[in-house]
């Protein structure tokens, strides 16, 4: 594939300076009908060659607004980002609607390094590159322009670079021992690049190979190429919006079964207060005894809990954070989200707080919200919720495939329980803050959240991320059975860590 390019292409100064003015012009103006239209822009800088992608990024540097420009280069992982699922350290990254983030290497960096030095089976190495078109795809979904350059250079270039910079002694610092072994392995490293094209080279996020030994020529291509991008982007922008709108209008199937798996539910499951708080107590010791030996083993937890409103999911959290210790376990709640959160794709929000090695998160609602009340209430497109299935299923593999012990409970009452608690919030003063105006309205559209909830268990529930559905008309047996099953699981992983 590379052995096609065309080495060696030149451009003059004078003829170089002219163009430069013109697109310099052009992409600043570009850049900010882009910011106003919302859409968040990743350029992506590859090649064998670093000193060509640090040329690029200042050049965009200089020739685009800085405001809203975020560049970021990828080295080592630190131990925050070692101890986290690989993708955690990019979302943080990833620039919000109407931003421009500009990555001086990337997602693909360390797999094409790790697969030159023969660190990284094929077989590993590919899978590596399907989940990255995978993360790609879904960001292009959302709306993200991604735009993906390879500046190729040949190895005699880049060896006559390195003696460039070997003279220079304020250079010198930017040929690392690293530089040189993938020097020494240069076929290797562009067979691992090529490969990588292949399997992530997409309509919605492409591969731009630049012709990058002459300065000039390469620095036009890379602003010719952007500015093309920008202007088709824009040009599809107001027939996008009018068929997001669409989209959004329409409204999911009325007509539900009358069967779902939660109506299959036995919520008959009562507890004597005497056995409820023997077994709550046997649990919390047992949990507390069991957090403290993940966080030891560095075996991460993530729960998440969904259910009807004031089905008992605070009352569960509450039971579980009585037995972990603060220092080791936080709870996220989930409510609307804030502008910044807004911004981005859905999932960024529940990236940000995947735990590191050895804590326990625990979500109070979760990303689920996409299946359940955005697509009931018509926050989210059908295209939207239909492909969040797949979406959440692919982070939850990323998250377990990672060693992270994920729990999810469906807490599930009957709709005369649901008034019953309702009345009870209503009359007492201390919970009257938990009642909304929102949460009667949604009781009238219980068939509709019935069947959200019965398609989202049967699509996410995976073998390495089952739901558990708990009975909860019993507030009592609701709370032992998700902190028995917490106990079970988290003491299945630690087994299985010590092998």
């Amino acid at each position: 594939m590379f052995e096609a390019v065309e080495l060696g292409r030149k451009l003059d100064k004078k003829d170089y300076k002219k163009q430069a003015s013109y697109y310099r012009d052009k992409l600043l103006f570009a850049q900010f009908a882009l910011v106003n239209a919302g859409a968040p822009v990743y350029i992506l800088l590859e090649g064998v060659d670093n000193t060509c992608k640090g040329e690029v990024v200042n050049l965009l540097n200089q020739w685009l607004d800085t405001r809203g420009l975020e560049v970021t280069g990828f080295g080592p992982k630190t131990d925050e980002e070692a101890e986290r699922p690989r993708f955690w350290r990019y979302w943080r990254t990833f620039p919000a609607r109407g931003s421009f983030g500009l990555f001086y290497g990337s997602w693909y960096t360390g797999e094409l390094i790790k697969r030159t030095l023969e660190k990284q089976s094929k077989v590993d190495f590919d899978s590596h590159m399907l989940r990255i078109n995978r993360l790609e795809s879904m960001l292009a979904q959302d709306g993200a322009l991604i735009l993906k350059f390879w500046l190729h250079t040949s190895k005699a270039y880049q060896k006559s670079k390195f003696k460039e910079l070997k003279k220079d002694k304020h250079g010198r610092w930017q040929v690392s021992e690293l530089d040189k072994a993938l020097h020494e392995r240069y076929s290797d490293y562009i067979k691992a690049a090529e490969r990588a094209v292949r399997l992530t080279d997409q309509p919605e996020a492409p591969w731009i190979v630049v012709e990058s030994e002459d300065d000039y020529f390469r620095n036009i291509m890379v602003a010719k190429t952007i500015l093309q991008a920008f202007e088709n982007r824009l040009a599809e922008k107001k027939e996008d919006v009018e068929s997001t709108k669409s989209a959004s209008a329409k409204k999911p199937p009325g007509d539900f079964p009358t069967e779902t798996v939660l109506n299959q539910i036995d919520l008959s499951a009562e507890l004597s207060r005497e056995e409820y708080e023997t077994r709550l107590e046997l649990a919390q010791t047992r949990l507390n005894s069991l957090s403290w030996r993940a966080y030891h083993q560095g075996v991460s937890t993530v729960m998440l809990f969904e259910g009807w409103d004031a089905a008992g999911k605070g009352g569960a959290i509450r039971r579980i954070m009585e037995a972990i210790d603060a220092r080791i376990a936080r709870v996220i709640s989930i409510a609307a989200p804030t502008d910044e959160e807004k911004a981005h794709h859905y999932l960024w929000r529940f990236w940000r707080h995947v735990p590191r090695a050895g804590r326990a998160t625990i979500y109070d609602r979760s990303w689920y919200g996409r299946v359940l009340v955005e697509r009931v209430e018509g926050y989210a497109s059908i295209d939207e919720w239909r492909r969040a299935y797949s979406e959440i299923n692919d982070f939850e593999e990323q998250l377990c495939n990672h060693g992270n012990v994920l729990l999810k409970f469906w807490l599930h009452i009957d709709q005369e329980e649901q008034l019953s608690r309702f009345e009870e919030r209503k009359a007492t003063p201390r919970k009257r803050y938990k009642i909304t105006d929102e949460d009667w309205r949604n009781r009238e559209k219980w068939p509709a959240y019935e069947q959200a909830a019965h398609e989202m268990i049967m699509r996410t529930s995976t073998d390495y991320a089952p739901w558990t559905l708990v009975p909860a008309n019993s507030k009592r047996h609701a709370r032992v059975t998700v902190l028995e099953a917490v106990c079970d699981r988290l003491e299945r992983a630690l087994q299985e860590k010590r092998g």
